[in-house]
């Protein structure tokens, strides 16, 4: 090993696969305790619908990746603040031309989202 410094490299290397593999295989053994886990939060990720209890400001998160974080523009335009008929329009009729196709949110969705964002300043 003195000689050749690659080698502790090669090791780390064979470790850390090692170290991933084992720890996958821990993952897929505990698939139905780690699923029920989650279930048991509550949680609404971006999957979580308004008739599943999401509120609309948990609806939103989808929204932030073109619009910002604060919703005040970003890749998209400033969203905060809209009146929520017309943000309920672009959610269900989309706009021609852009990322915002029809039908991205159902009309729960649309209202919950609508009503946060028209909320915001």
């Amino acid at each position: 090993m003195k000689n050749n410094p690659i080698i502790p490299y090669i090791l780390i290397m064979a470790f850390g696969i090692g170290l991933i593999f084992f720890m996958s295989l821990e993952g897929a053994g505990n698939e139905k305790e780690i699923a029920e886990s989650h279930g048991e939060e509550g949680a609404t990720e971006e999957g979580a619908t308004a008739s599943e209890g999401a509120s609309g400001e948990e609806l939103v998160s989808t929204c932030m990746g073109c619009h910002g974080g604060d919703l005040t523009g970003g890749m998209g335009p400033k969203i905060a603040g809209l009146d929520a008929e017309h943000i309920v329009d672009v959610l269900t009729n989309g706009i021609e031309g852009t990322p915002m196709t029809p039908g991205l949110k159902t009309g729960a969705e649309a209202e919950a989202i609508a009503e946060y964002i028209s909320s915001l300043k």
